[in-house]
């Protein structure tokens, strides 16, 4: 592989996967609003904007950052399933992948319900809490993935063992 090609892809999944944990933060900055605020507008507003940025920025982002990541782990020696790190990684992205989209339902009832005004409706003040746990939880575990990303902690798979020790049988042969 290229150097110059393996950079673009990194950097394309870099610049995905921070632009999908900055956009959870603003999710989570509108949660927060939505939820304390005493100004009607606000609330109302805050929920608005949440059903946006999920679909105009969190779920592209999250996809992007999803499938960049697996190009990279075909690109670059660290590989898919060879290292524990790298396989953890991809085991938090997909279960964040899976919870964000299943939760769009619930932020589109949301935004509607603050359009329309029902946010004072029965359950809306119990998912209202549950939006901003979430958010809460969605950005730790996209912390989590950066650290292993950055630390990388030791550790080959049963698949990267074996890859290894088949690159030193046949460099040892050569």
């Amino acid at each position: 592989m290229r150097p110059r090609l393996r950079k673009l892809a990194l950097t394309a999944h870099v610049t995905s996967s921070v632009g999908w944990m900055g956009a959870v933060a603003t999710f989570l900055a509108l949660a927060i609003g939505g939820l304390v605020s005493a100004d009607d507008q606000v609330v109302r507003a805050s929920y608005v904007a949440m059903k946006v940025t999920t679909w105009s920025v969190i779920v592209p982002l999250c996809l992007a950052s999803l499938v960049t990541g697996l190009i990279d782990s075909f690109l670059t020696p660290w590989g898919l399933f060879r290292h524990y790190w790298v396989v953890a990684k991809l085991v938090l992205t997909l279960l964040a992948t899976v919870v964000l989209l299943a939760h769009t339902q619930a932020i589109g009832m949301l935004a509607h319900a603050a359009t329309y005004g029902g946010l004072l409706g029965a359950g809306m003040g119990s998912l209202r809490v549950q939006l901003l746990v979430d958010a809460a939880a969605a950005l730790l575990v996209l912390l989590a993935a950066t650290a292993l990303a950055i630390y990388k902690p030791r550790g080959v798979t049963r698949s990267g063992w074996r890859k290894q020790h088949e690159s030193r049988a046949v460099s040892a042969e050569a």
